[in-house]
């Protein structure tokens, strides 16, 4: 190979070719498409957000995973700069970068999953509500892009609030007559990794050996983790059942907190999402028993959106699960959560709607 066809091959990810107008640089090479050699096949994943807080660890974790064939990363700003530091990663996913509208629809084509962690987040004093106006606009148009440009895609969307981001993303693919409630789902992994980090902690085991199913929504009260169904079985006395279930609804707090208007909890969501979108690789490869809680169109209760465990497959969700057992306590968070759920995805349905 000359070395014009070497420099184009690895200029190709930092400049990917725009599909309706082919780029030439100044020394007449074309930008051609880049793949590594020796690259594994696996799954192609865009991250939309990709420059932001969560979503510059998120793709730095994604290049990481060895399902990843090649990876999208999208954002209105920084994009290339993010880009050109990832793809110096010696893993064998393929690293193109997008910036800013026009470029959206190029980024999502041919996409296998695609994970939304863009908007602006949250800052001291700030509820999830408040982020709503912002962030439902963002989610909003990235959906009707995925709907256009990869209707068959799993969707994994972080962007807060989840409770309302992902009723949107719903009432969208309807409008496009691409709704598959088994391809959507909201990230609501950092309340399991949370509630398995602090029960860890008051059981003095390791968290990665702890499963605490955590139920409902993405946003305090509806935040709902079911003590007593933790594996290993442990036993709580009611103060600790007290103390953690408030800790894991208002985890997120404690970061924006201890951050003191620098940030919200950006590392320990991406690492979070990371786990979360390994698990729908892993069940669209067609691993058997990937099992993890998430936000989907459900029926365990009488709200369309509930957050429990799901089995995850070829097709994105196979199987969703009731939520087992529930001791008093629980079944009064059980109550708080759907009232508070109820008019968030109702507030999600109601702005695609207007």
């Amino acid at each position: 190979m000359d070395p014009n066809q070497r420099i184009a091959r690895i200029s190709a990810h930092l400049n990917p070719p725009n599909l309706d107008d082919q780029m030439v640089d100044g020394s007449g090479v074309n930008r051609v498409g880049c793949r590594a050699k020796g690259g594994s096949p696996g799954f192609k994943v865009a991250i939309l957000g990709a420059a932001g807080g969560i979503g510059q660890p998120l793709a730095m974790l994604m290049k990481m995973n060895p399902l990843v064939s090649v990876l999208h990363l999208y954002d209105v700003a920084n994009a290339p700069g993010v880009t050109a530091d990832i793809s110096h990663m010696d893993t064998s996913a393929i690293v193109r970068g997008f910036l800013g509208q026009s470029q959206l629809e190029e980024a999502l084509t041919g996409m296998d999953l695609v994970v939304i962690p863009a908007g602006v987040p949250r800052k001291p004093g700030m509820t999830r509500d408040d982020l709503f106006n912002i962030n439902a606009g963002i989610v909003r148009t990235l959906s009707e892009a995925i709907a256009k440009c990869c209707p068959k895609a799993v969707v994994n969307i972080i962007s807060n609030p989840v409770n309302s981001t992902v009723p949107i993303a719903a009432e969208v693919f309807k409008k496009a007559g691409t709704f598959d409630p088994k391809k959507l789902m909201g990230v609501t992994m950092l309340d399991v990794v949370r509630a398995n980090t602090f029960v860890a902690e008051v059981m003095s085991l390791d968290p990665r050996e702890v499963d605490v199913p955590v139920v409902g929504g993405h946003a305090g009260v509806t935040i709902l983790p079911l003590l007593s169904q933790v594996k290993p079985p442990c036993s709580f006395t009611q103060k600790e059942i007290e103390y953690l279930t408030g800790r894991i609804q208002n985890g997120g707090t404690e970061v924006v907190e201890a951050k003191a208007g620098a940030g919200s909890a950006t590392l320990s969501m991406a690492y979070a999402a990371v786990k979360f979108a390994d698990a729908c690789l892993r069940g669209l490869r067609g691993d058997a028993n990937i099992v993890e809680c998430a936000f989907v169109a459900s029926h365990v209760t009488e709200l369309p959106f509930f957050a429990s465990k799901v089995r995850l497959g070829r097709c994105g969700i196979d199987e969703v699960y009731g939520l087992g057992p529930l001791n008093e306590y629980e079944r009064m968070g059980l109550e708080m959560a759907k009232k508070e759920l109820s008019g968030s995805i109702e507030k999600g349905i109601t702005f695609v709607k207007k």
